[in-house]
Order: structure tokens, then sequence, then C-alpha cells
């Protein structure tokens, strides 16, 4: 029993169904595990162990009165700590919002308990999303499972890291600029931005509206499939979610036929990449050239642009979204007696970390008069340059494949007073959100130190299945969801 926690959700849910445990027992099983776990990694925010012990009874007498139950019968959930989950702090690991609790439930999460999903708790993050290693909290950072002294990656930094330690089985996470995808490369996990539209993101603190995605994280793409089918959809609470919905499924080897897909390989970014990396992008490459797909090595003529533009954005857009934190609308409450209102404003912003300061600093100029022609329109312009390339490649390829990270997991501290070089890290996941197509990231193997890397695949719009797909390839071919970092 005490092994429970290392079945993947979906074997989980049928033995709950089929009286093999409780889903009591297994809940229990769970807390006790990130009880003797999360203290090496960090991962948790705020955990939600009573309410979750009470869901998985209810589930227990649903089950025994032969009722009908959910989709995500028992298995419990982390979210990162930017998703509102109604009673629960939402801090977006910042000391800006260290008291504030939510007093209503994401889209997301209303879908996952309406499929007897359990929420275990919030997860830690970089400040407001701002960040690639999940160093830049409030609680601290993230910890690597694979090894506690490197970082975990970011901002979902704990949501990957949750999974990835065998704490809990699937966890949501937010994508701006790779968010999911970095830090499930870093941990071995799999990580799924889905295409912009298709996931409502009511109950998301906004970062980046027009680049942000909430999106699955799991150790096994067959337990990817579940949830993003649940949380997918149309939201009359979010009009920019799509009515384009097609369910995923896990196919058999005769369904996959990937010997008819057409890739394109973004070979530079490849070779620009750590050689170890390197080396196992071309082993799955050499996997697909078995499997008698169509691969050509191609160019985006924008890329050298791409980060710039990003950047440009997103801290554009932070810029205004973070405005309302001024401890009058939303914030941490200071005594204003004694001060008069410019002071009392001035003393609350600086709750914000530097990180998050540095981002609201760059896109207040870029938007600022005098400057909003020279920088962020011809970042719009670029973004648009890129999506139409993008465009026009799949007219030709039915996905793009290139690593996720560029570099291996580096140590906690390196890169953290060098903002510009963490920056740069993110050439290879922001395309897909300044084009909003989705993109997976894929377990691809483990250097010589045993730092895991993953292998990134980007497809047409509301074209997730083919990215299953070949994550169901991948999987059938390593195994990468048996990995266990053995804490």
């Amino acid at each position: 029993m005490k092994e429970l926690f290392k079945l993947p959700a979906n074997v989980v849910i049928t033995k709950i169904k089929n009286g093999e445990f409780t889903a009591e027992e297994y809940i229990s099983v769970i807390i006790e595990r990130i009880n003797k776990t999360d203290i090496k990694i960090n991962s948790f925010i705020t955990k939600n162990f009573e309410n979750a012990l009470e869901k998985s009874k209810k589930i227990d007498q649903k089950i025994q009165k032969g009722e009908k139950t959910g989709n995500l019968a028992g298995i419990p959930i982390g979210i990162k700590d930017n998703i509102n989950v109604k009673g629960l702090k939402n801090t977006c690991a910042s000391k800006m919002l260290s008291d504030y609790v939510s007093p209503f439930n994401a889209t997301v999460v209303e879908r996952i308990e309406k499929q007897d999903g359990i929420i275990i708790g919030k997860l830690n993050m970089d400040e407001f999303g701002m960040g690639s290693t999940s160093e830049f909290s409030a609680y601290g950072p993230v910890r690597n499972p694979w090894n506690i002294d490197y970082v975990a990656g970011g901002s979902s930094g704990g949501s990957a890291a949750a999974v990835s330690s065998l704490q809990i089985p699937i966890s949501l996470g937010s994508d701006t600029g790779g968010s999911i995808r970095c830090p499930s490369s870093f941990c071995s996990v799999v990580g799924l931005k889905p295409t912009y539209g298709s996931i409502s993101r009511n109950g998301l603190v906004s970062y980046s509206n027009s680049l942000e995605q909430i999106g699955p994280i799991a150790r096994t793409i067959f337990d990817i499939v579940p949830i993003l089918n649940t949380i997918s959809g149309e939201d009359i609470n979010d009009n920019t979610t799509s009515d384009l919905r097609n369910d995923c499924i896990i196919k058999s080897d005769e369904q996959l036929q990937i010997s008819r897909l057409k890739v394109g390989i973004l070979s530079d970014l490849i070779q620009s990449s750590d050689s170890q990396i390197v080396s196992g992008i071309q082993q799955k490459i050499d996997l697909l050239e078995k499997h008698h797909c169509y691969l050509e090595n191609i160019k985006i003529s924008m890329i050298d642009f791409a980060v710039a533009s990003y950047y440009i954005i997103a801290t554009a857009e932070a810029s205004s979204n973070l405005s309302r934190f001024d401890n009058i609308r939303y914030g941490y409450t200071l005594n204003p007696e004694g001060y008069e209102w410019t002071t009392y404003f001035s003393k609350a912003r600086s709750l914000f970390g530097d990180e998050v300061k540095r981002r609201i600093l760059l896109g207040s100029y870029v938007l600022s008069a005098g400057y909003f022609g020279k920088y962020y329109a011809k970042a719009q312009l670029v973004r648009s340059l890129i999506r139409n390339e993008f465009e026009n490649l799949f007219k030709k390829f039915d996905v793009i494949l290139l690593p996720t990270m560029p570099v291996l997991p580096f140590k906690l501290g390196e890169k953290i007073s060098n903002p510009v070089d963490i920056y740069n890290l993110d050439l290879f996941t922001i395309i897909a959100n300044l084009t909003g197509l989705p993109a997976i990231s894929i377990p691809a193997g483990f250097s010589k130190e045993g730092f895991p890397f993953g292998v990134q695949l980007i497809t047409n719009a509301f074209d997730e299945q083919k990215l299953v797909d070949f994550a169901v390839l991948f999987e059938r071919t390593s195994n990468y969801g048996e990995c266990d970092p053995g804490l």
C-alpha cells in the first residue's frame, strides 16, 4: 500500500473504481509522501490535506452506492499558485498576495472537481510567473528532484517538481514563455502548453494575457490526456476561448500511423544546444527515421528577433496587469495612517520582488510616449512575421521538432544575478507562445551526470492529437514514465 504513490493516475482511477483500494487510502498515502518528500523540494506553498481527505471519502461513498464517478475520481492534483482555488490562498509566490484567499474557483478547477479530481494543494513558482528557474519566489526556491542543489526550471517549477518527485501524479501550470515546458524538461516529466484559447484562463492571475495558457504536467502522456480533455473547452467567462474542441485519445500502435507524418527539424537550434542534448535529440530523430517519417531540416528566418519581441510584449502586458496591485484594489494591506498616498503607494509596491520590479519597469518604458512605436509596435510586427512563417511551415509539415531547453539544469544561484542570460534560455520555448501554437516537452534522456533534458514538438493550432501521438511513440520505446529520482 505504501508504494501506491508510484502508480500513474490512469491506473489509480481504475483500481479505485474496481475497489482494489479506496480513494481515502490512496490520498492518505499521497499525504504521507508529500510530508516526507517536500521538505527537500519545496514544491508546495499551501497544502489542502483536510479537504482532500473529505473529498476522497465522498468519492468512496459514491462508489459504494454504485453512483457514477468522474473521469478523475480520487486523483490528487496540484495547482500552480497563480490559479484560484476557492478558500485557499492564491499568493502567486509573492509577498504582495501573501494574505489573499480566493473567493472563487478558476474554471479549470471547477472542471476538475466536477470530474471528482481532488485539489491537494497550491504549488510554488516564480513570483507572478516571472522567471525560468523558480528561484524568484517569496517562499524560497523549488529544488530539482534529480539533484536538490540544482534548479527545477520555471516558472511552474513546483508543478513539475511535485510530479517528478512522485508526490502527486498530475499538476497544472501556466505557460507564458515556456513556464510549463522548461521545468518539465529539467525534471523529466511531460508538460503540455495547449493552443491559445483552448483552455479557459478565467481565474488565472494574468502575467501576459496574449501569451499565457494553462496546461497539464504528468509523468506519462497517458495521464496528460484525461486532464487535458477535462479542462479544455469554451468558457463563457473567458471570451478568448474557442469552441473548436477535439478530445485527444491514446492510440494503439496500429492506429498511430507515424510513418505518414512529416517532421520539420530545427537543426540550427539543436546544434546550438549542449552536446549531450544534441546527442539525445538525435536519438529521437533516428527513432522517427526508423518509423519512416518524412524528415527535413528547416530554419525560422525571424528566430533571432524572437526573444526581444517576446520580452517587450510580455513585460508591457505585465506592467499593465500588475498596476492593480496597489494595496487599494489588491495587495498586502499596510497601515496607511500617517502616510501620504504617494508614500503609501510606493511602500506597497516595494513588496514586489526584484524580478517583478525589473519587468514592470521594462514594460512601462516600452509603453511610454515616444517608445511605443519604437519597441512595442515593432515587437508585434515580429510576432506576426513569426506566426506567418509557422503558418507556411504547417502547410508542409505535421510537427516541428527541437530541444525544449538548450542547456541542462544548472545550480541554484548560478544565473540569478544575470537576468539577460536567463531570458536568452527561453528562445526555444517562446516561439510557441508568440504564435499561440500547442507545444509539448517530452523526456528525451539524461546527461552522463544524471540531469534530465527534453525534446519539444510544436504543431498547428488545435492539433494536440499529433503531439499526443508522438509522445505515445516516444514513451512506448523508452518507458520514460517509469523514471524515479529516488527521493
